[in-house]
């Protein structure tokens, strides 16, 4: 079963907006408190860099102001105060393609995202889609569940979760590349639509290029380290359209079906070439794909780096096998009519 990797995580959250590492930032001023900054000698002077820094809780109304410019308010405060408004800041977040959270919201994300046990990860997930029903960071919780839920290899739910998640936001990159490692997989197709679910993998995966290639680094992070994480999520793009292919190879009546297994083989060959970091299970379905291609050497040869990069998930006992089974058959040659 292929996981979505730490950095993956990481990279998405960025986009969920300010959620930072050090903890929540300041809450907004309430009017009580830009009063008071206003008529304090020592902070007055600060009024304006306090406001664009943290923002207000309140919108601004005539009565408002009225009572701002009562306290000393200058019109630069006055100004700061419009543009920090809660409806100010959620068109500006809406606008550049971010999410709006409070506090509490971004607290009780990190708390899923660091919470080690898949089991009490995926409860907290639970905790927060009622407690924040409305949150625009619900859609990076569903996706965290739903690599909880891979990790136990509950497939149903890891794709469900992505559902909802990709629902609330079709743009959820970490979402896309959880359900495209999942759906074209043979235990999900068995529950029937095959084609309809191999016909929305493509999509995503598709969807998923796009955004990969529209993806800017993170605060910090080196054009080297950029590059790695860019070309793991295509990797993983490709070896879900190699699946795609393959399993719709499958489904063709008699015989696989040459053109998807040729297209599938390409995707394959893409994903174990493109970062420096292949998956041995690509390298498993590539040999798949060879073998029925009748390309005996080169799937011979796709198995043994299978079995060369299997980290222990058991994947390399199967490769082995496969290769045995091949060097069998191409010692009989072929078969007689």
């Amino acid at each position: 079963m292929r996981m979505v990797f730490i950095v993956l995580v990481a990279g998405v959250l960025v986009a969920a907006g300010s959620l930072l590492a050090q903890g929540p930032p300041p809450p907004p001023l309430s009017q009580k408190e830009l009063v008071n900054i206003l008529k304090s000698k020592e902070l007055s002077a600060q009024a304006v860099a306090t406001v664009e820094q943290r923002g207000v809780d309140f919108e601004l109304s005539p009565e408002i102001e009225k009572q701002l410019r009562k306290a000393k308010a200058s019109d630069a405060v006055i100004e700061a105060v419009k543009k920090q408004t809660p409806t100010a800041r959620a068109e500006r977040a809406i606008a550049q393609g971010g999410a709006l959270a409070t506090p509490e919201e971004q607290q009780d994300m990190l708390a899923v995202q660091n919470e080690l046990s898949p089991d009490v990860a995926i409860q907290l997930a639970n905790e927060f889609a009622q407690k924040h029903p409305n949150s625009q960071l619900l859609t990076y919780v569903y996706a965290l569940a739903a690599a909880q839920y891979e990790q136990k290899g509950d497939a149903a739910n890891v794709i469900a979760l992505c559902e909802k998640s990709l629902a609330l936001k079709s743009d959820n990159l970490m979402a896309l590349l959880i359900i495209t490692a999942n759906l074209p997989q043979p235990r999900s197709l068995k529950s029937g639509d095959a084609e309809k679910k191999l016909d929305q993998t493509e999509k995503y995966a598709n969807h998923a290029l796009d955004l990969i290639a529209k993806l800017t680094a993170q605060p910090n992070e080196s054009p080297d380290q950029f590059t790695a994480r860019k070309a793991t999520y295509l990797r993983d793009m490709h070896a879900a359209l190699g699946m795609v292919h393959l399993q719709r190879a499958m489904l063709s009546l008699g015989e696989p079906d040459r053109e998807e297994l040729a297209k599938s083989e390409a995707e394959y060959t893409t994903a174990v070439t493109i970062s420096g970091e292949p998956n041995a299970e690509d390298y498993y379905r590539l040999g798949e794909v060879r073998g029925h291609l009748k390309k005996i050497d080169a799937a011979i040869e796709a198995f043994t780096r299978c079995a060369e990069l299997d980290k222990g998930s058991g994947i390399k006992a199967y490769a082995n096998q496969k290769i045995a089974d091949l060097e069998k058959a191409k010692g009989q040659g072929p078969a007689k009519p």
